[in-house]
C-alpha cells in the first residue's frame, strides 16, 4: 500500500491570490428577474378583477360634460338589466328598493355623526343599464331622495365623436 503526498504541508492545491472568501464584484440579477416576472404574472391576473363594478352597458350621450370632483366620496347605485339594485361599485349582493333606501339612510346618518353637519351635498351617481326599464331607474332615484340625498347624477358613457 502506497501513499502519496502532494505539494507539501498545505494539503494539495495552492490557492491563488484573490480567490477564496473575497467579495464578488458582480451583481447577480437572476433573483431580481424572477421576482419581477412573478409580480408581472400576479398583476396580469389581478388587473381584470380590479375593474370592479356591476357589469352594465351604460347609455351614451353627446354634449355632456364631466362633473367636477367632489369633496367627499360619491355613492354609486347601479340598476342592472334585470332591475336589481347594487350599492357601491363592487359586485355586492342585490338589494331591493327598501333595503337600498335603508342602507342609504344608515350611511347618511353615519356621515352626519362623523362630520357633525347635515350632508345634502354628497353626490349619488346612478348607473343604469341601457335595457333597464325607465320606471326602475325613476323608482330608484325616488328611493335615494327618500333617504335624504339631493344631489343625484346619472352616469352615461360619452360619445367618442364629440
Amino acid at each position: 500500500m502506497g501513499m502519496s503526498v502532494r505539494g507539501g504541508a498545505r494539503g494539495g492545491r495552492r490557492r491563488r491570490r484573490g480567490s477564496g472568501n473575497a467579495p464578488m464584484s458582480e451583481i447577480n440579477v437572476t433573483p431580481f428577474v424572477d421576482v419581477m416576472l412573478v409580480l408581472l404574472v400576479i398583476f396580469m391576473v389581478a388587473a381584470p378583477m380590479l375593474t370592479s363594478g356591476v357589469p352594465l352597458e351604460l347609455p351614451s350621450a353627446s354634449g355632456t360634460t364631466q362633473l367636477e370632483a367632489a369633496k367627499s366620496d360619491p355613492l354609486v347605485v347601479s340598476v342592472a338589466r334585470d332591475g336589481k339594485l347594487y350599492l357601491g361599485e363592487e359586485n355586492s349582493e342585490a338589494l331591493t328598493l327598501e333595503q337600498l333606501t335603508e342602507k342609504l339612510r344608515v350611511i347618511r346618518q353615519a356621515r352626519i355623526k362623523s362630520t357633525g353637519e347635515a350632508i345634502n351635498d354628497v353626490p349619488v351617481f346612478v348607473r343604469g343599464d341601457t335595457t333597464v326599464n325607465y320606471g326602475a331607474v325613476a323608482r330608484t332615484m325616488a328611493g335615494i331622495r327618500d333617504a335624504g340625498f339631493s344631489k343625484l347624477s346619472l352616469v352615461t358613457q360619452t360619445d367618442g365623436g364629440g
